[in-house]
């Protein structure tokens, strides 16, 4: 049986939860270029981890979303097998608002000519999505904390090394931009979100299953893109390793907490 944290000590949980992942993010051109480790191999284990992430924990958390959304809305409205689909559209939304930039780069990428993808405007829309991204994930990191110490912690290191592959595709479409702002915005909003966390504590069953929907779907498209390269090097033993572990661990977890 787990014990479950006091609302205070979800909140200091997540303030170090939020400070590991801006580190993170700061670190993340040097993490990547230690020695000994190939880039491939670390790219393919948390691709590997990341993807049993996504079908173990973040769908389900996606369905059991849905099922809030259905007891919160009982008493005003029919649950109906539309109203149950809604969740999944706003997983979809995620998934295609992020699709959609990640596009709009590509395509400003082509036009430079390979340095710095396009326009000002492009960069700092697809920059600020990122950003609104890592605001999501700390504003209900208290909350996950709440709901199970050990799931937050799974979760934080499938984002930290999730953010560490993402930085190397902002950095590949912005080369110059990226390294002069970017790694400091996207850690500053994960303080940000963290600091919005504890000043408007999400309340609402509703709120939070939309919010984290939506979440659900902007990180299935970056695991997919950035973590499933088709055009990188890359190990399948490796990817399994660390497809594998995650397995492992969230059902030994899962176990711990009945």
């Amino acid at each position: 049986m787990s014990v479950q944290p006091t609302v205070a000590q979800s909140v200091v949980g997540a303030l170090l939860i939020a400070v590991l992942l801006a580190a993170l993010h700061l670190g993340a051109p040097h993490i990547r270029k230690l020695p000994l480790v190939p880039e491939r191999y670390t790219g393919s284990f948390a691709g590997g981890l990341a993807v049993a992430y996504v079908f173990l924990h973040l769908l389900p958390e996606v369905a059991e979303g849905s099922n809030a959304i259905g007891e919160a809305l009982e008493d005003s409205l029919t649950v109906t097998p539309l109203l149950d689909l809604g969740i999944f559209v706003v997983a979809l939304t995620g998934f295609t608002l992020f699709y959609g930039l990640e596009r709009m780069a590509a395509r400003a990428g082509d036009r430079s000519g390979g340095t710095d993808s396009g326009s000002a405007g492009v960069y700092w829309l697809h920059l600020a999505s990122f950003m609104a991204y890592n605001v999501l994930i700390t504003y209900t990191m208290a909350l996950r904390v709440r709901t199970g110490v050990l799931f937050a912690v799974l979760f934080t290191v499938a984002m930290g090394l999730h953010f560490i592959l993402t930085d190397r595709g902002l950095e590949e479409h912005y080369p110059r931009r990226f390294r002069s702002t970017g790694r400091i915005l996207l850690a500053g909003s994960l303080l940000a979100g963290w600091v919005l966390s504890a000043l408007f504590a999400p309340t609402s069953t509703l709120v939070v299953a939309l919010l984290t929907s939506f979440l659900a779907g902007s990180v299935l498209l970056n695991v997919f893109k950035e973590e499933l390269p088709s055009n990188r090097n890359s190990s399948f033993a490796w990817f399994a390793v660390g497809l594998v572990l995650y397995a492992v661990l969230l059902t030994v977890i899962t176990a711990l907490s009945e």
